[in-house]
């Protein structure tokens, strides 16, 4: 297995550093996501760790003879080849190989083409094909589509050509850049299986946190002008990195507190000869602190906004039998929807099914074959396109000029602060727009939507492009806005996050699903979908006191986030909670488990008309004395706390004359009313009795161990721990409230 060593790493261009002093171990068997803000030096280090880019300074450490899987935004494919041949392409040594042995062959050298053939068996050509039409169909490729050529699939479809040429090559270290991107959510499921079971090392860049979270064992963080590790998934990472920061701002904090307490003593008493001295002793120390400079954050985050200029009608939408064709291939059929104001609907299903389709036609940037459309009273739509150029239409034109022509009326510094909001300040506003990135140009597409103030968003794919910070911020926007919005997205973080309603695209029609987002149909989860068990127990609260145990499917979007299953016994049964009493009359199961769990369970209470003692209501804190009791002054309080404790005190040792039973760890004995009655506290006032009575009628002996019943904790005293014994004159613990 190969490791990738990388030491004092540098790279820079002109007077901007992106990372320096960058020092790393990647292991084999481990997955690490590389993140960070856009513009930061991902991209840029995974081209330096492939050895497609020089690095400023540092060295890179693999071993010769290494093969590496890499997947690069901006390599393109022969658009004549066949898909599969394309996809088989990415085993180079066997192409190489199966070259030289064709060569051999044509000049007629049998023995050499021979002993290429022995060695291509060796390396498994004959699977190779079956191997490539797995991970392309993994991809969503479908098999009629492997033997055409790749210029009839869509942009999105030869990006997954691309990736599965990357991934038939069994590389020993997979390097791959934004692989997420165009895949479905069925697509994305697989990638992550594939890549969970991958031995080697891998370096991942996404804003997935869904996908990061079930892939990555490692975190790669690309913040502060250098490159941190952290161990375990994204959330992990996300805990991890808050805490250092915090704890490193509190330790600079602190030492200028004392650099500031010994500057004030040197300026008071320096000009003192008794305490000259200690003043010279303190400059010195003053030289030698040094306060860890804390450098910037490449992070920033958008504030976006979506400000409705008047509200829409409650009936936002109406579409009946919407169906839509390119050519032979049908891609809606009789669509149906009636949208509410206020709603979030999210748009999912397989790519190439028409979820694109649908907003343009919602958008009226597509004319459907047939069907009846119609918006309600003051809708106004604000449309974000999956492809932006489709809302550029001139690309030498200047950022500022641009959103400047939806907000005519308005001045510079209107239009500048909405840019700046958008994270265009200084000299950015003067960029053309062909000169943008892809998520500089959806920043601006916001910041339109922004001054358009629509009541409808029509939001196609938005989080293409974005880093985490835009993607939380967008989410945020959404859920702030009082309008309705109608978005497609494969982020399950943002589909779980926001949507209220999901509408899904299959070939055999439109499902459309309101109610609680992770019961999402089974399909959607993953290709060989697996029946998931969400146990949901219902307690009876009839004078029977029967429960019951109801299955209900509930499906998580994503199929990484399975609900909880309910342990099973030897035969698949549920396991039942120990300790609790199922049987007619006994006590209701939520009140035994509270008692269960604080230890105060009594076997009476199990037994068929046991009734749970009543939670008392906690009375207010006004009505409170020091001790907790209700009506209690403070003078009394403290009178009667002796007597109390005195009281108790005897009524435990009443308990010990008590017999106990003959075999460990069966039955139970219990101090009754009338018990307590002779054992009297030998002093104490009319409270302490009345508390050591009722302490001594709540007292109970199980499996030989002595602990106090609910009764007795609400009188005013806390639990006595498992098997303690009462000290004279109190009981181990403290008053409870």
């Amino acid at each position: 297995m190969t490791s990738i060593g990388v030491s004092k790493l540098e790279k820079s261009y002109g007077g901007r550093t992106l990372f320096e002093d960058v020092s790393l171990q990647l292991n084999p068997g481990c997955r690490y996501g590389l993140v960070g803000a856009n513009g930061s030096g991902k991209s840029t280090f995974l081209r330096i760790l492939a050895g497609d880019e020089p690095a400023s300074d540092g060295t890179i450490a693999i071993a010769k003879g290494t093969r590496l899987g890499v997947l690069r935004q901006d390599r393109f494919l022969a658009e004549d080849k066949d898909v599969a041949a394309l996809a088989m392409e990415g085993d180079d040594e066997v192409t190489s190989l199966t070259a030289e042995r064709d060569r051999l062959h044509d000049a007629g050298d049998m023995l050499g083409a021979s002993e290429l053939d022995e060695r291509l068996r060796l390396l498994g050509t004959s699977t190779l094909r079956a191997r490539a039409g797995s991970i392309l169909q993994g991809l969503g490729i479908p098999v009629a589509q492997h033997d055409r050529p790749l210029r009839e699939l869509s942009g999105g479809m030869k990006l997954r050509v691309l990736l599965a040429q990357v991934l038939v090559g069994r590389p020993a270290v997979l390097l791959l850049d934004e692989p997420t991107n165009h895949l479905d959510i069925l697509s994305i499921r697989w990638l992550e299986r594939f890549l969970q079971g991958f031995d080697g090392c891998c370096v991942v860049i996404s804003h997935d946190q869904r996908f990061l979270d079930n892939v990555a064992t490692h975190v790669l963080d690309v913040d502060f002008e250098t490159i941190w590790l952290y161990k375990g998934n994204y959330s992990t990472f996300e805990r991890d990195k808050a805490a250092i920061i915090e704890r490193k701002e509190a330790e600079n904090a602190r030492i200028e507190e004392i650099i500031a307490e010994k500057k004030a003593f040197i300026e008071r008493f320096r000009a003192k000869a008794t305490k000259a001295r200690q003043a010279q002793s303190r400059m010195k120390q003053l030289e030698k602190i040094e306060v860890e400079e804390i450098k910037p954050t490449s992070r920033r985050e958008p504030r976006i906004r979506f400000t409705p200029e008047r509200p829409s009608g409650r009936d936002v939408l109406k579409a009946e039998h919407v169906t839509k064709s390119y050519g032979d291939k049908r891609v809606l059929t009789d669509v149906s929807l009636t949208i509410r104001r206020g709603e979030r609907i999210g748009v999912i299903g397989a790519n190439g099914l028409g979820k694109s389709t649908l907003v343009r036609i919602l958008a009226g940037r597509l004319e459907r074959d047939r069907g009846d459309l119609s918006w309600g009273h003051e809708v106004r739509v604000g449309y974000f396109p999956q492809d932006h150029k489709e809302l550029f239409p001139e690309p030498r034109q200047k950022v500022l000029d641009y959103l400047w022509g939806f907000c005519r009326l308005e001045g510079t510094s209107y239009v500048r602060g909405e840019l700046g909001r958008a994270l265009f300040s200084g000299d950015d506003v003067d960029k053309t727009i062909d000169t943008l990135s892809g998520g500089e140009a959806a920043r601006l597409l916001f910041a339109r939507l922004s001054v358009e103030k629509p009541n409808v968003l029509l939001l196609d794919e938005p989080t293409n492009h974005l880093d985490m910070e835009a993607i939380r911020a967008l989410a945020k926007a959404v859920k702030d806005f009082e309008g309705t919005t109608i978005f497609v997205s494969h982020n399950r973080w943002f589909v779980s996050e926001l949507a209220t309603r999901i509408v899904e695209i299959r070939e055999d029609g439109v499902v459309d699903f309101s109610g609680d987002v992770r019961r999402i149909p089974r399909q959607v989860r993953r290709r060989s979908p697996r029946r998931l068990g969400g146990a949901r127990q219902k307690e009876g609260r009839d004078a029977g006191g029967r429960g019951g145990v109801r299955r209900q499917d509930r499906p998580r979007l994503g199929g990484g986030e399975e609900e909880a299953q309910p342990p099973q016994g030897p035969q698949g049964q549920e396991r039942q909670a120990p300790g609790l009493d199922r049987r007619p009359g006994a006590a209701p199961l939520r009140d035994q488990a509270e008692l269960l769990r604080g230890g105060l369970l009594r076997k009476d209470l199990r037994r068929p008309g046991g009734q749970a003692p009543r939670r008392r209501e906690r009375p207010r804190r006004e009505d409170r004395g020091l001790d907790g009791r209700v009506g209690v002054g403070r003078d009394r309080a403290r009178r009667d706390q002796g007597g109390a404790r005195r009281g108790v005190g005897t009524a435990r040792r009443a308990s010990d004359a008590v017999q106990r039973p003959g075999r460990q760890g069966h039955g139970s004995v219990h101090l009754h009313d009338d018990e307590a009655v002779s054992q009297r506290p030998p002093d104490g006032c009319a409270t302490a009795r009345a508390i050591a009575q009722t302490a001594c009628a709540s007292l109970t002996v199980v499996d030989g161990n002595r602990r106090p019943s609910p009764p007795f904790t609400e009188h005013g005293f806390g639990v006595l721990a498992r098997g303690g014994r009462c000290r004279r004159g109190g009981v181990r613990g403290r008053p409870g409230r």
